[in-house]
């Protein structure tokens, strides 16, 4: 009887889980809309401006961020750059490397949207404080790590 019903929690956490990732998905969509770019662009830009203390951040550092394709980061950022969100520089540790960061149009546009992120936020995590967040996000980045050792495994067929 416990085992069906701790299989039952964990079922309804991972459904949950889904739900969350496509609600967030649609606010995604909405945020980039705003900005005339698409879904994984608005991303590349929300981790460049998370990422970035200055110096510019690099594809790679982008793409492991958002668990997506270097590559993708690449064609996608030469996207942005044309509509003037983005720059790319070269690395000056490494010319063959670029790195790329918020121009002040990215910026100010990412600053129009701040009083409705902060609504938005304000709506999703209503019911939780400051520490049941941090506690949250604490079980959940065992989870988050977990998945990924259990990930390995499977792709190694050793479960």
């Amino acid at each position: 009887m416990v085992e069906k019903k701790l299989d039952r929690a964990m079922k309804d956490f991972l459904w949950n889980i889904v739900d969350i990732h496509s609600q967030f998905e649609e606010i995604h969509k909405t945020w980039a809309e705003l900005l005339g770019i698409t879904e994984p662009q608005w991303l590349i830009v929300m981790a460049i401006d998370e990422l970035d203390s200055g110096s510019g951040v690099s594809g790679v550092d982008i793409a492991n961020k958002l668990k997506i394709h270097a590559a993708f980061v690449t064609n996608q950022t030469k996207s942005l750059e044309k509509a003037e969100l983005l720059e790319r520089t070269p690395s000056p540790e490494d010319g063959r490397f670029v790195l790329m960061s918020l121009t002040p149009k990215a910026r100010s546009e990412i600053a129009k949207l701040a009083k409705k992120r902060q609504a938005l936020n304000a709506t999703i995590f209503d019911t939780l404080d400051e520490r049941s967040l941090t506690e949250l996000n604490k079980k959940l980045s065992l989870v988050k790590k977990n998945a990924r050792l259990a990930s390995q495994k499977l792709s190694i067929d050793i479960l």
